[in-house]
């Protein structure tokens, strides 16, 4: 009950602030509405007032969320302030084309878990699994490849080079490939590697050995192995299906689709209160809808053994013998260190008309932008705001779940209601209060971003209290309090640090698609989102500049993932499992 009444109560606040939009922006609703119905239109007083009274923004925001309301209860979402159209409609067409968009997507999602998973389950289920995590820098690449530069290549690519995919609109099967790998691949990525974080503890398990020597065939073994990595990750499974809805708008945006998230965005813009109300509302029904689905698929995949406190605890991490194992974060930070202190040596803003969309040389060894702008001191100067913003809300979000992982109940329904707000709606509420800006990104960011560490913070807290050695602690007597921080907390804190670590390059992503969409740092200030957007254009004709950021961040991706494996799983004899 105490889930459910936090789960409408930050329903409830949401929808109240998507309905203070027009007061948090400090602009007259009525002149954008009038804009968006007819930009030639003169704005005079009449026209303003004629608009104040039929839309009744006279009466103030708190009357027209309590018409909105109560509409809402008899099943009316209101008309559109801009087209004059019934909302519903629009928003069950959005949904549904975003709906058939999430399955194309978590489909191709499965397929890259399965195969970055694959050679770990066939090793473990042979027992010749070594310490080395699936997926490796090709998984942390994957995981951090931008679903706005993966669309953008494709598109060029498969649709205009090669002609064999169309590159808009949304008319048959054929629309649907490139727009679901764009958003399939990263995600899969992710909860590929979140798997495999956790099979090497479920391998090392006793009933594993036992399974062994017993002659079970390596099928059921790696099917018993998998059933119990799962659950610890089941919630995630239903964050990346909401992530997926609602996080496409610029995936949308590229390819014209008429999806939920770009109408919600489009919504926001134009300040069309009924229309956004009913695409947040919409998003929010989805994700409890993912997140309830999540953990009950969780509660049943666990059987008697989280009710019983019977599970074995996964091993504690520790950290690798061997120097070969610095190597590739050694070798990954020099080159960015490297990259980024000759690029702060050098000035981002100075124009040379005279030497715009150059190739690398040595006076310019990443070429230049379309305003003869070096790119190398670009990226440098940028990664200040969008590596430096990453790190912050990444150790917030970290040490937010962290506390939140060890009182479920009381984050679970907050955290549906957060993880289903698309980043780009947070940061269009964020940048109306405070304005675009770095600033305004990394908050916006952060508010939406805490929901997967806590939800697979929650499952580890929950299932390291249901260890079966746990008792007879409690039973010595043992307080809840020494139990916490002696045993809970550091099987937690391992495994979830990772995690965190793995998700900095997504939080970097989702600062540069801010500054992408126009939402974050605004020019002429270098920042990597804003490179990417500002080179798109030309990527043909100078695909040094417009790949030099999305190699960056690749990068970023590779280091930050390869340093979170330092911290491996032990090979533990399975008679002490």
């Amino acid at each position: 009950m105490r889930i459910v009444l936090a789960r409408l109560g930050a329903l409830a606040v949401l929808l109240a602030v998507v309905g203070l939009l027009p007061w948090l922006s400090r602009k007259d609703p009525a002149l954008t509405v009038l804009r968006a119905r007819s930009a030639e239109q003169e704005a005079t007083p009449e026209a303003l007032d004629a608009i104040r009274a039929d839309l009744g923004l006279d009466a103030g925001p708190l009357a027209l969320l309590g018409r909105w309301a109560a509409d809402l209860l008899r099943g009316d979402l209101g008309t559109s302030w801009t087209s004059g159209f019934p909302v519903g409609p629009a928003v069950a067409s959005g949904l549904g084309t975003s709906l058939t968009l999430m399955a194309g997507a978590f489909a191709v999602a499965l397929l890259v878990a399965a195969a970055l998973c694959a050679r770990t389950v066939w090793q473990g289920a042979r027992g010749t699994l070594g310490e080395g995590r699936p997926g490796g820098a090709i998984g942390a690449v994957l995981a951090a490849s931008p679903e706005f530069l993966i669309a953008t290549v494709g598109l060029i690519v498969v649709g205009v080079w090669l002609g064999w995919l169309p590159t808009s609109g949304w008319s048959g099967p054929a629309n649907l490939v490139l727009p679901a790998v764009a958003m399939g691949v990263p995600g899969g990525a992710v909860l590929g590697r979140l798997i495999g974080d956790a099979l090497p503890g479920a391998f090392d398990e006793r009933w594993v050995a036992l399974w062994r020597s017993a002659g079970v065939t390596r099928g059921r073994i790696a099917a018993g192995a998998l059933r119990r990595a799962l659950p610890a990750v089941m919630p995630q499974f239903g964050l990346v299906v909401v992530g997926l809805t609602g996080g496409a708008v610029a995936v949308e945006t590229i390819f014209a689709v008429p999806g939920i998230g770009r109408t919600a965005l489009g919504a926001a813009k134009s300040q069309d209160l009924p229309l956004l109300q009913g695409s947040v509302l919409a998003l929010m029904c989805l994700g409890l809808a993912a997140g309830a689905l999540g953990h009950l698929a969780r509660r049943a995949m666990l059987g008697s053994g989280l009710r019983d406190a019977a599970l074995t605890p996964p091993p504690p991490p520790r950290a690798p013998t061997g120097r070969r194992q610095y190597a590739v974060p050694a070798a990954l930070a020099a080159v960015l260190a490297l990259t980024v202190a000759w690029g702060l040596l050098r000035d981002p803003l100075a124009l040379d008309v005279t030497a715009k969309l150059l190739h690398p040389s040595w006076a310019h060894p990443l070429g230049t932008d379309a305003l003869g702008r070096d790119v190398l001191a670009r990226l440098g100067h940028g990664a200040a705001h969008t590596v430096g913003a990453a790190v912050a809300v990444t150790a917030f979000g970290f040490a937010l779940s962290l506390a939140l992982g060890f009182a479920p109940r009381v984050s679970a329904g907050v955290a549906d209601i957060a993880n289903a707000v698309p980043p780009v709606l947070a940061g269009v509420l964020v940048a109306a209060a405070l304005g675009p800006g770095t600033v305004g990104a990394a908050i916006a960011v952060a508010l939406v971003s805490w929901p997967t560490l806590t939800a697979h913070a929650a499952a580890l807290t929950q299932e390291a209290r249901a260890a079966s050695y746990l008792t007879a602690q409690r039973a010595l007597g043992a307080s809840p309090a020494w139990i916490t921080v002696r045993h809970v907390l550091p099987e937690v804190a391992g495994p979830l640090a990772r995690h965190a670590v793995l998700r900095l390059p997504g939080i970097a992503l989702a600062l540069a698609s801010l500054g992408f969409l126009g939402l974050g740092t605004q020019p002429p200030t270098p920042e990597w989102g804003l490179l990417l957007e500002e080179s798109r254009a030309y990527v043909e004709v100078a695909p040094a500049a417009a790949l030099a950021p999305a190699v960056a961040i690749a990068f970023l991706a590779a280091l930050t993932v390869s340093g979170a494996n330092l911290t491996r799983m032990p090979r533990r004899k399975a008679a002490f499992a």
